[in-house]
């Protein structure tokens, strides 16, 4: 069998939803052996999240978690309990890398923070996922995607959101997946830099921090001259700058800020009259006048498609995409000839494809080597294999409500 990167390196995982979940995810998809520790009766909160199949809520069928926890072993631990805080300090022993994402004080009243676990074991790297941080006043705030956007100036920068709308959270769970890709790309640097100390670290991952720091210029923008990039994309108007237009079948996204990209757009136009005009020369000049010029557009591109779009733009180096429908996007043929959807085999849901990763590795390849883990599915091969327990142990854990 082939070799996989992290092969050897061994994760705890004492974390929920998306963030921490999708930072051990990418490592255990890259090899790495991850044990993810869960509450009894109640699991890990992403197993109420839908989408189910047949949207039938389920906590072994829900396709967040699924997606989240590939690869990895999952065990359930109350460690709030004496017991199952000494169990949980032997599994700290055993790992390379724990990954948590829970308030500081939360932690650390529990005797399960960063101090208490390094004297355990002084090569452990923590990763703290967290909506804030682990220091200042919102340390301990508990906080969803939702409110982590609206902070990390996400909400407000959000393309294309109409001015009576604004500010409004992107779709999805951006922040979340964002902070765990964060948090999994400086565990592997931490990783890295224990290689030549021999010493472990804390790593503190904000995910408020991590938003803002993917504004690029808008927030610089903004902290060095006030500058409120919102409001000159409200005056300026989409029709200057570009952005999401509808065609014959569908929509399009466009970019044209900068005159040559205008000049570029023309020729996709076909050159018109009306384009030759002097007020439509610049960017400010096109943004005056950006109610003459919606007509114009609006009336080409509703007489073309979009791939008829795209490919004419490609033509003339018009920076112009097709905005491409769930259908056509799991059934591109550039995914398909690399694999990106896999197929994983749930003993509760059967056959599914996933998203895989967006790298290949010609030496130490990406793989699914396991579904996600069913509620406390390998408590026997961890707490017996890995621990020493015996059955009879397991039976007095779980009747006292420990596993």
């Amino acid at each position: 069998m082939t070799k996989m990167a992290l092969e050897g390196v061994k994760v705890l995982e004492y974390a929920q939803f998306v963030a921490g979940p999708y930072c051990s995810k990418l490592l255990a998809d890259l090899g790495a052996e991850v044990i993810k520790v869960e509450k009894p009766g109640v699991g890990d909160e992403a197993r109420r999240r839908g989408p189910f199949p047949n949207d039938i809520p389920h906590p072994e069928r829900s396709g967040l978690f699924l997606y989240l926890n590939t690869n990895k072993m999952g065990i359930t631990l109350n460690v709030e309990t004496a017991t199952g805080k000494e169990v949980f300090m032997e599994l700290v022993k055993w790992s390379d890398i724990l990954v948590e994402d829970k308030q500081p004080e939360v932690l650390k009243k529990l005797g399960l923070d960063y101090e208490s676990l390094k004297r355990v074991n002084p090569t452990l790297i923590t990763t703290c996922v967290t909506p804030f941080g682990q220091t200042g006043p919102y340390r301990d705030y508990k906080a969803y995607n939702l409110n982590v956007c609206h902070s990390g100036l996400l909400s407000y920068f959000v393309p294309d959101a109409p001015p009576e709308r604004a500010p409004v959270k992107a779709g999805g769970l951006e922040g979340d997946y964002l902070g765990g890709l964060n948090a999994a790309l400086a565990t592997l640097a931490a990783l890295y830099g224990r290689r030549g100390t021999g010493l472990g670290q804390m790593i503190d991952v904000s995910i408020q921090e991590t938003l803002i720091s993917l504004q690029r210029v808008w927030a610089i923008g903004y902290i060095n001259e006030k500058m409120d990039m919102f409001k000159i994309l409200t005056q300026v108007g989409s029709t200057a700058m570009g952005g999401q237009m509808r065609c014959k079948d569908g929509y399009i996204t466009a970019t044209f800020a900068e005159d040559r990209q205008w000049a570029s757009f023309v020729k996709l136009l076909g050159d018109p009259g009306w384009a030759k005009d002097e007020k439509f020369n610049t960017l400010f000049s096109r943004a005056m006048h950006s109610q003459e010029i919606e007509p114009y557009i609006s009336e080409w591109m509703m007489n073309h498609t979009k791939s008829e779009i795209y490919h004419r733009g490609q033509a003339v180096n018009c920076p112009i995409v097709p905005v491409n429908s769930p259908d056509e996007v799991v059934n591109d043929e550039q995914l398909k000839a690399r694999g990106f959807f896999a197929e994983v085999d749930h003993p509760k849901v059967g056959k599914i494809r996933y998203p895989s990763a967006p790298y290949q590795f010609s030496e130490t390849p990406w793989a699914v080597n396991r579904p996600a883990p069913l509620l406390g599915q390998h408590n026997a091969e961890v707490y017996c294999s890995r621990l020493g327990s015996t059955t009879e142990d397991l039976v007095k854990m779980r009747e006292a409500g420990i596993i």
